[in-house]
């Protein structure tokens, strides 16, 4: 593929191994720059480059190497190519790619890459291959040459009332424990926890779903699956485990709003 790379190199570039992974950090680059780690190096791309990224097995014949040894890896597993402003993954290989979440991307599927840092996983019998993926989002502003002593940044999260707060802690706290597998309450069961817990405040299951409900909608312009119509049938507990993802992703509930389950409080 080295006439492919000529034709773009002042857009491209090739980054041999490095120690460490993508979410560590990445270099100052325009919005949209998108970085694909995988066993021997790295690429980075453009967004106005026209240059599409092609990973697999075979080293001579894509820009980035996974799985080099595993032969149920395709030779050209995968393509990235930017689309209408997003980049786009396509799934060329036989075995499935694996996003985190468990979302799998099968072959001849495509998938939007989110404008984040994403571990992507091919699934083969024996093991899983990683191919690390990150798009730039924003330039990163100049910081202190030794990040490992800088300020820790927030997470931005998102603004809870206190009702809210309690609700979706009591709805989503096999998450928050954590146990494994985890799984919203139901509503039943918020509304007995609630009921022992704050006696006197009227707490039942559909006002405790009416708070959610309305949560999930208040957030479903920054975040996608907490719509019904976003979510195939049968519904089940997907749009409260979405809403719970994105709400812990976030940080914007955590392990010590635990907290409020163990303080009752007396009716005014």
């Amino acid at each position: 593929m080295a006439w492919t790379m000529r034709r773009h190199l002042s857009k491209v570039e090739i980054v041999p191994k490095q120690v460490g992974n993508l979410a560590d950090g990445f270099p100052r680059a325009v919005p949209g720059t998108l970085c694909v780690r995988g066993t021997n190096g790295e690429i980075r791309v453009a967004p106005d480059a026209g240059f599409d990224v092609i990973f697999g097995r075979c080293e001579p014949d894509v820009h980035v190497c996974v799985g080099p040894n595993d032969l149920y890896v395709s030779r050209q597993h995968g393509r990235i190519t930017y689309e209408h402003a997003q980049w786009i993954l396509y799934n060329l290989g036989k075995l499935p790619i694996r996003f985190p979440g468990g979302r799998l991307v099968l072959a001849g599927q495509r998938a939007t890459l989110p404008v984040a840092h994403t571990p992507l996983f091919i699934v083969a019998p024996e093991q899983e291959h990683l191919l690390e993926v990150r798009i730039v989002m924003t330039p990163p502003s100049p910081g202190p040459e030794n990040r490992q002593e800088a300020d820790t940044r927030d997470p931005a999260g998102w603004d809870l009332s206190p009702n809210e707060r309690l609700v979706l802690t009591c709805l989503a706290q096999r998450y928050l424990r954590p146990e494994p597998w985890p799984q919203p309450l139901t509503w039943a069961q918020v509304e007995d926890e609630l009921r022992v817990l704050r006696p006197g405040e009227g707490w039942t299951a559909k006002r405790a779903a009416h708070i959610v409900t309305q949560t999930r909608k208040r957030l479903s312009a920054k975040v996608p699956g907490l719509l019904e119509e976003e979510i195939p049938p049968p519904l089940g507990n997907t749009l409260n485990h979405n809403l719970i993802t994105a709400l812990l992703t976030s940080a914007t509930i955590g392990a010590s709003d635990l907290r409020l389950l163990d303080e009752p409080r007396s009716s005014p």
